[in-house]
């Protein structure tokens, strides 16, 4: 089988190069869902740059030389500033520069705040200190909605590993990708699938929702959170109105709270709710989200069911294969580009419709889970005549190479007249 240890992903080669371009000072972030190898990138990063660092993990308490001997200490502001102050000493003392590395940063309560202002002075005192800060959580929710990071922070997004990805570090082949998704430390667990199922819901769900969520944004209702999560994988690939998502909940909350907890996830990496396409976007957002899990292994974790189970459930494998197109598009997309599901009063359907700019792209999953309807394709190029059609599966692009490339290049590649 593959080694993780010596697969490099591309972010590596970004980072290291961040770190030794001389002109470059700003912040490294790295960022982006649990469990999706943003230690190792960081180990490796450094590794290859070759400079002096220290790697500090901030979600467990640290040994802290200046207090009393052997005290640990809970991970807060004045030890940043602490840790900071060391790595200055450490960069004014060597020719190559020091880097700092700053893991799992969320768990200091007001870090982005003290990084900014210990930041600009080392900017002011051309201190040749490099930092990198990592974290488990989405940007906006680490760094606070309405701060910006423009000027000092140098994001570098990683999201869920894409097949080329699990194939070359694990030998995944296409349909070990569609059912145990893409978590590189879950690929260990293929053959126990207890100790899986195990890590997907304890390493992965439950500290997302605990950990990168529910500790860093108030959350009125962690629980109604919990069974939402719950609720959305055996509805993967549906379109749900939040009215009936609340009636299977249980719960007489209000269908904003939904909506609201549903982007949280989404920014976790975990699962997502797409808006229904409408050339008048406010109404898109009103609309029945159609739910998507983000990897398919929170899918199949929850499902019960083995690897040949599900291979032989046609139906349940064709909900696989169209989830996985799903949580491809969104987690290659890329910045102003959008992702939407298509549905007319009278139930005609695309199952994904990408838009940028004056770019439209309809895209059909033949999974065989059911009879092909050309009928939802073809009621939607004539409301939108400027759209383009791509088929996935069945006579159309074949499902492991549409997995292999990022969802900009299939709505380029169809305005380029492949379509």
């Amino acid at each position: 089988g593959g080694d993780m240890a010596q697969f490099k992903r591309p972010h590596v080669e970004t980072v290291s190069r961040l770190l030794a371009e001389s002109s470059h000072r700003l912040v490294v972030a790295v960022t982006g869902p649990r469990r999706t190898g943003k230690t190792t990138i960081i180990r490796q990063a450094l590794e290859l740059a070759g400079l002096p660092n220290r790697y500090v993990p901030l979600d467990r308490p640290i040994d802290d030389k200046r207090t009393a001997p052997r005290s640990l200490q809970a991970p807060d502001t004045s030890l940043l500033v602490r840790l900071w102050a060391d790595a200055r000493q450490e960069a004014k003392r060597t020719e190559r520069g020091f880097v700092l590395a700053l893991d799992e940063v969320q768990h200091v309560k007001g870090w982005s705040r003290v990084v900014k202002g210990l930041w600009d002075h080392d900017q002011m005192t051309e201190c040749p200190l490099r930092v990198i800060v990592a974290g488990s959580a989405p940007w906006a929710m680490l760094v606070g909605l309405n701060e910006s990071m423009v000027g000092r922070f140098f994001p570098v997004p990683v999201r869920h590993w894409s097949l080329p990805e699990m194939a070359r570090a694990f030998d995944f082949s296409i349909d070990e990708y569609l059912f145990f998704g893409g978590y590189p430390g879950a690929a260990a667990f293929r053959f126990d699938l207890a100790k899986w199922r195990d890590y997907i819901q304890g390493a992965i769900v439950g500290p997302a929702i605990e950990r990168d969520i529910v500790a860093l944004t108030p959350v009125q209702k962690p629980s109604l959170m919990r069974r939402l999560v719950d609720l959305v994988p055996h509805y993967s690939g549906q379109i749900l109105s939040y009215n009936k998502m609340l009636g299977q909940l249980q719960d007489a909350g209000n269908t904003t709270t939904l909506a609201r907890y549903l982007d949280l996830l989404s920014d976790a990496g975990l699962v997502t709710g797409l808006p229904k396409y409408s050339a008048k976007p406010h109404l898109g957002k009103a609309s029945s989200p159609k739910l998507n899990v983000l990897n398919t292994a929170v899918m199949t974790a929850s499902s019960g069911y083995t690897f040949d189970e599900a291979k032989a459930d046609r139906t349940f494998w064709g909900r696989i294969v169209e989830t996985a197109v799903g949580a491809h598009l969104h987690n290659t997309l890329k910045t102003a580009t959008k992702l939407h599901y298509w549905r007319d009063n009278r139930g005609r359907e695309v199952d994904f419709v990408l838009s940028r700019g004056p770019s439209l792209l309809a895209i059909e999953v033949k999974s065989g889970r059911r009879i092909p309807t050309v009928t939802g394709l073809e009621e939607f190029r004539k409301r939108f005549p400027r759209a383009r059609i791509l088929l996935v599966g069945g006579n159309g692009v074949p499902l492991h190479e549409f997995l292999s490339e990022p969802a900009g290049v299939w709505l380029d590649e169809y305005k380029a007249g492949r379509g």
